[in-house]
């Protein structure tokens, strides 16, 4: 036990009054932003990039990279995530380059080919501020009295629109208003080359690296998305199965028979078409019933939560994988 003499006390309590008052000049000092325009552009700064790398412009620019070669890293939030781990391993494989889940200098030489800037500004136009911009109720019921599941900000439009978190977002542009038309902000460059439909091609979704992949008639993966898949109590159905058709911005037909998690006294509703709809912007039908592969309201949760048995991407993931599916097409599902 410490024991504190009398006339120590004042001198304590003197110094624990100087450590309360720089913790409050800490908690109120400006901190730079983690990431630059400058630095994410910066095509010479070539680090090793591995697990143990946690968030940077470097990583923000490799993430770009792989977005745009079709090797998703899912929302792009400038850290070295689960994501970002899968979309690396996938494209060092693609080019037979030996780095497993690290960024080495072969890596930046294959990324690097794209010589694009990987942020660009942005001019904010009037209908991107134009809403309607509506709060998403929590509750099934609340949800079907909507109109539409739209977004719920300007931010979280943007993010969508440029595959990169809200809060990165407003960290790239540090005290600018998102939602002004007319301001400049600087954003990914995320435009991806068309990937086009090919005799032979298949989807391929594993449940082991949760991942969904389009493979051409060789073998060769072209595109590569981070996935939710399955949970425990809704197993990914493992097997080979079929793409039946797409339906874009489908409503979502919720049946409480379908879910083991549903609540006492939900019944049957039609939810209303949207983004935030539980299955996003785009329905991928499998011949599987009640199965497919679609969007989701939460990019943020792609690979990090479980799924009612269905396979889950990012809105922008789906809707460039649907571009490619035709009815007929092989779905493999495995372990």
């Amino acid at each position: 036990m410490t024991i504190f003499r009398a006339s120590a006390l004042p001198l304590l309590l003197i110094l624990a009054l100087a450590t309360t008052a720089q913790a409050r000049v800490v908690r109120h000092k400006t901190v730079a932003p983690a990431f630059t325009v400058e630095a994410a552009n910066d095509a010479t700064k070539r680090p090793l990039l591995t697990s143990k790398s946690k968030s940077g412009s470097a990583i923000l620019r490799a993430q770009i990279l792989l977005d745009r070669a079709h090797y998703s890293p899912g929302e792009i939030d400038g850290r070295y995530g689960s994501n970002m781990r899968l979309a690396v391993t996938a494209f060092n494989q693609s080019r037979g380059i030996p780095g497993g889940a690290n960024v080495v200098a072969a890596t930046w030489d294959a990324l690097d080919k794209d010589t694009a800037p990987v942020i660009v500004p942005y001019t904010i136009a009037a209908a991107d501020v134009a809403g309607p911009f509506v709060p998403i109720p929590p509750e099934t019921a609340d949800k079907a009295k909507l109109t539409a599941l739209g977004y719920q900000s300007v931010a979280e439009e943007l993010g969508e629109r440029f595959h990169v978190s809200p809060g990165l977002l407003q960290t790239l542009n540090h005290g600018v208003a998102l939602d002004k038309a007319g301001a400049i902000i600087q954003v990914p460059n995320v435009e991806r080359p068309p990937l086009p439909k090919t005799a032979g091609m298949s989807i391929r979704v594993s449940e082991s690296r949760t991942t969904v992949e389009a493979i051409d008639a060789t073998g060769a993966v072209l595109a590569s998305y981070p996935a939710t898949i399955g949970s425990v109590h809704d197993p990914l159905p493992i097997g080979k199965w079929k793409i039946n058709g797409v339906e874009w911005d489908p409503a979502f037909h919720y049946n409480p028979d379908l879910f083991w998690d549903k609540e006492g006294g939900d019944k049957k509703e039609k939810l209303p078409p949207g983004p935030n709809n539980p299955v996003g912007v785009v329905w991928i039908d499998l011949s599987k019933p009640h199965y497919g592969i679609h969007g989701t309201p939460e990019p943020s949760l792609i690979g990090k939560t479980t799924s009612h048995g269905c396979i889950r991407l990012t809105n922008w993931d789906a809707r460039e994988l649907a571009t490619m599916v035709t009815p007929g097409m092989p779905a493999i599902l495995e372990k």
